[in-house]
């Protein structure tokens, strides 16, 4: 097939690798050359991504079979719609559906009125007298703008908000800009990502995954749009089959009600879902992949990704199959990251150690000029680790790190067994307490 993606990150790094060695011809399209992604592409252009019309330029000569939009912002900017108009069939969302990630009002209101479980208690204000009551009632709170902020814009109360004043002052910053602002209850649990392909109708779930938003070790330091993530096959050490269950009949619910509601969901739905003391709760929706949950899961992958694109597209789900096994992926950023990296640095890859190492690197934020490749102030680089054992697992991924050079750092006990511990003590507590 010819098929068209448009994005340009690790996570586009992983599905143009899929998709190209597949024995697909892979268009690309990209803010900035991904080397990584052109050297696999038979074509690929520079452009603004969420920019319709030019988007559209560069494929309208191109006989494309199946399009794949894939960042948050790509498709709040409607380019799945934009490639439909000219004809070529779809495997993201369309912007209406797509707005259960860039609008989380829209979000929460729809489970509402659906009267769907797994919501935690919330309030939409749109004043400061209205936010401060909500204060009142929830007493500890996750403070979250409605638009899309690559995963940095919560602030919960004890991780962020240490005083009634910090969370006044950010909820005034957000009725600012925005006019409006989401507080829910905070919930105390440990989360997990489930991704799943959807076809409208149907869904199928992937392997569930834990991300780690903060910057440093330990889980301290402010939020990031992820610095790793782990899988370890069908459940996560500290989740049980009851909480898969349950996660996956609150996504069905909600694809079923996007439906009836006549904005069906054909893509990859990724619902973040929190384990605690009452089962699993919903934190949020995303319309693609994860990133790097997406490196996870597609390494596991064992169909052909290109077969089950097009089987959403025919809304004729097929139902994919994945190894039983484990996968750690690490992030490498540049200095000073999140807030102040350094960008334009030069970076070197020494990709045939790495896949001599058995691992695999995936290029996120860099560009390419004059054969160099250059950090550009987000993420870099993410190694990856599988493996039959988690610790093996993570140790191929920290090995790769060695071999990716420059000023740049990472988190090295993303997938370590003291940190899950942790996160499985965590846990532990929480169920006891139950009832």
């Amino acid at each position: 097939m010819r098929i068209a993606l448009i994005g340009s990150g690790a996570r586009e790094h992983i599905i143009a690798e899929r998709l190209a060695t597949e024995d697909n011809e892979l268009f690309s399209i990209m803010p900035k050359k991904n080397p990584a992604i052109a050297m696999l592409s038979k074509k690929y252009w520079v452009c603004d991504t969420n920019n319709q019309e030019a988007v559209v330029d560069c494929l309208k000569n191109e006989d494309i079979d199946v399009g794949f939009a894939s960042p948050d912002a790509t498709l709040a900017a409607g380019i799945s719609d934009a490639l439909e108009k000219i004809g070529i069939l779809v495997a993201s969302p369309t912007k209406a559906a797509a707005r259960i990630e860039w609008d989380k009002e829209f979000m929460r209101s729809l489970m509402t009125r659906h009267k769907l479980a797994g919501s935690p208690k919330y309030h939409l204000v749109t004043d400061m007298d209205e936010a401060k009551s909500a204060l009142k009632e929830l007493e500890e709170v996750a403070i979250k703008p409605l638009g899309l902020t690559g995963g940095k814009g919560v602030r919960v109360t004890g991780d962020h908000l240490h005083s009634e004043q910090d969370a006044i002052t950010y909820l005034n910053e957000l009725l600012r800009k925005d006019g409006k602002a989401l507080i829910e209850e905070k919930i105390e649990g440990e989360e997990f990502s489930l991704q799943a392909f959807c076809d409208g109708s149907r869904i199928a779930t992937m392997p569930p995954v834990q991300d780690h938003k903060r910057a440093f070790e330990k889980d301290l330091g402010a939020n990031t749009g992820g610095m790793g993530s782990y899988s370890t096959g069908k459940l996560l050490p500290f989740i049980e089959e009851k909480d898969i269950e349950h996660a996956t009949k609150i996504m069905q619910s909600v694809v079923h009600s996007m439906k009836k509601d006549g904005t069906p969901f054909r893509g990859v739905l990724y619902g973040q879902f929190m384990v605690c003391k009452d089962g699993v709760r919903l934190i949020e929706f995303n319309a693609r992949f994860g990133d790097p949950e997406a490196m996870n899961v597609l390494a596991l992958l064992q169909n052909d990704l290109s077969d089950i694109f097009l089987s959403i597209t025919d809304e004729k789900l097929e139902t994919p199959q994945f190894k039983d096994a484990c996968t750690v992926v690490k992030y490498i950023v540049p200095e000073g990251y999140p807030d102040k990296a350094i960008a334009d640095s030069p970076v070197n890859v020494d990709i045939e150690k790495i896949e001599h190492n058995g691992g695999k690197v995936y290029f996120a934020s860099v560009y390419e000029k004059d054969g160099k490749v250059y950090t550009t102030g987000s993420r870099a680089f993410a190694t990856l680790g599988v493996s039959e054992q988690l610790e093996e697992a993570e140790m191929i991924a920290e090995e790769c790190c060695k071999y990716v050079t420059g000023k740049i750092w990472h988190r090295r006990d993303i997938g370590t067994k003291e940190l899950i511990e942790k996160k499985v003590e965590h846990i532990r507590k929480i169920r006891r307490n139950i009832g």
